[in-house]
């Protein structure tokens, strides 16, 4: 609507400026005035001072059409300037119909991201706030340029179009994270305080996960700084993935994971193949393998 407003606005200058000004004088007026300077010439010192001053009267109009704009307005540019403002009426008649309208049929959609609210549909719009993802807004039925009309408040805004459904969007389910309770009773018996951690994490993120091995009689089990927890698939994947992208809070030195190692001193060579030691288990299909420093 800025765009619309500021043409009013210029149209309405351009033709005030117009009519206040002084009356131009005409080319015969200029030639009249000039005739009667040069008759007088030769007339008494009271008609030679009278002439001075209305030639000092001509010269001023003349300067102050000259100050108004350099040029007297022209008929050319008077009626470009009310074309604009009738067409800026006309774009004023529109909106106001089509917030109407939309405030009456009640049609509303969704929005799916954050998006940018802009005064028009062109690139040159300028932008003048953002509306959050999940809201509801209602559609003029208004559509340019990839771009869709919507009441904001009463005030007329558009936004992409790409990012409106008729129906409300379900939020994306939160993602696992530290912290939380252990609440399906398991339990483990570690030898490393961030095994304990590690636990109750995994627990109060997946709480489907009730098996957990840490003490064995060999290698880094026997040490008391391993887990191993019992789970397959997809959500074993999930979890071991969940492990290595918090590795430095929970204190892990490497995760095994189906035949796949990662470790914090190669852990820019991301997860890595491990050769077949022939079982489910040897290769860890069945659970995922965390040690701890």
């Amino acid at each position: 609507m800025s765009a619309p407003i500021a043409v009013v606005a210029t149209m309405s200058a351009v033709t005030m400026g117009v009519l206040a000004a002084d009356p131009a004088t005409s080319d015969n007026d200029l030639l009249a005035s000039s005739s009667t300077r040069s008759s007088t010439t030769s007339s008494s010192t009271s008609s030679d001072a009278s002439d001075r001053a209305g030639s000092g009267r001509s010269f001023a109009n003349t300067s102050a059409l000259t100050r108004r704009g350099d040029s007297v307005v022209s008929r050319s540019q008077i009626r470009t300037a009310a074309r604009a403002e009738a067409a800026a009426r006309k774009e004023m008649e529109v909106d106001r119909l089509a917030r109407r309208m939309a405030k009456k049929v009640d049609n509303s959609l969704w929005t799916t991201e954050a998006l940018n609210l802009w005064d028009g549909p062109s690139e040159k719009a300028k932008k003048l706030g953002v509306i959050d993802a999940l809201e509801q807004v209602s559609v003029t039925g208004r559509r340019q340029l990839g771009r869709v009309q919507i009441v904001v408040d009463g005030q007329s805004r558009w936004v992409t179009a790409d990012y409106l459904v008729r129906e409300k969007p379900k939020p994306e389910p939160a993602g696992p994270s530290l912290g939380g309770t252990c609440s399906n009773g398991s339990s483990i018996d570690a030898g490393r305080a961030s095994l304990y951690t590690i636990h109750e994490v995994v627990c109060a993120n997946w709480p489907e996960i009730t098996s957990y091995g840490t003490w064995r009689g060999d290698g880094e089990h026997g040490q008391g700084r391993a887990i191993d927890i019992m789970v397959s698939g997809e959500t074993g994947w999930a979890v071991a993935d969940f492990l290595r992208a918090n590795y430095a809070a929970l204190g892990i030195e490497y995760i095994i994971y189906s035949q796949n190692i990662w470790s914090v001193e190669r852990g820019g060579e991301g997860w890595r193949g491990m050769s077949d030691r022939g079982s489910t288990t040897a290769n860890h299909y069945d659970h995922v393998h965390v040690t701890v420093y």
